[in-house]
């Protein structure tokens, strides 16, 4: 089996029981970066998406890609990667949620995939671009987040993890981190009858949201 899996495969795999390199609950650890697009117009356009995977996720993709032998793996030997983590996401619903004036929006395929390697961690970003653009008034509402806890989606720190791109001016930016996991359900996590019992029942504390009010 190819080691190259998308992102799809590789939880579809992990679903099947199969040996990745975690052994529970999250199987992939993802530090996230958003950024909100707007438009000439002020309206927003979409979201660019920066996902750093943890070291063990890295390492397992990543095998054979080093085409030219040189030790380092190039954005060019990534793209296929890139391309396939990409086109794999609309399974997942892009892990991603943006509501306007409370109503869910939905997004068209994503564009401009790319990864970069930095040391141990590879980077992917892409644009997810919203089918139909909103207003900024409203307020706008995103959300990051597996509801499965398959990949546990931790925004980097500070105000930079959500950052707007050609928003009007005097726009706020309300940022809540998810839940860190904490001994407790870290135990819950090691447990698959427990986790089948609270399927899907991750998502309020273990979400990242933002709220984008502009005037």
């Amino acid at each position: 089996m190819s080691r190259r899996l998308g992102l799809t495969f590789c939880l579809a795999a992990l679903l099947a029981g199969a040996a990745l390199p975690a052994s529970a609950h999250p199987h992939v650890w993802v530090n996230a970066k958003a950024e909100i697009v707007f438009g000439a117009d002020k309206k927003v356009m979409g979201i660019r998406h920066h996902w750093t995977f943890d070291e063990a996720y890295t390492a397992y993709v990543t095998q054979g890609l080093d085409k030219d032998g040189d030790g380092k793996l190039s954005p060019d030997e990534l793209q296929e990667l890139a391309d396939e983590n990409a086109g794999s996401l609309e399974e997942f619903e892009y892990f991603t949620t943006l509501k306007a004036r409370g109503k869910p929006q939905t997004f068209d395929p994503p564009r401009e995939a790319r990864m970069v390697m930095d040391k141990t961690r590879v980077t992917m970003s892409f644009l997810l671009p919203l089918k139909a653009p909103v207003a900024s008034a409203g307020p706008v509402a995103i959300e990051i987040e597996d509801p499965t806890l398959f990949v546990y989606f931790s925004l980097s720190e500070g105000q930079s993890s959500v950052t707007l791109a050609g928003a009007p001016e005097g726009c706020l930016t309300t940022i809540a981190k998810a839940k860190a996991l904490d001994a407790t359900m870290q135990q819950i996590l090691q447990d698959e009858g427990a986790l089948q019992a609270r399927a899907g029942d991750f998502g309020v504390e273990y979400s990242n949201k933002a709220i984008i009010a502009c005037p």
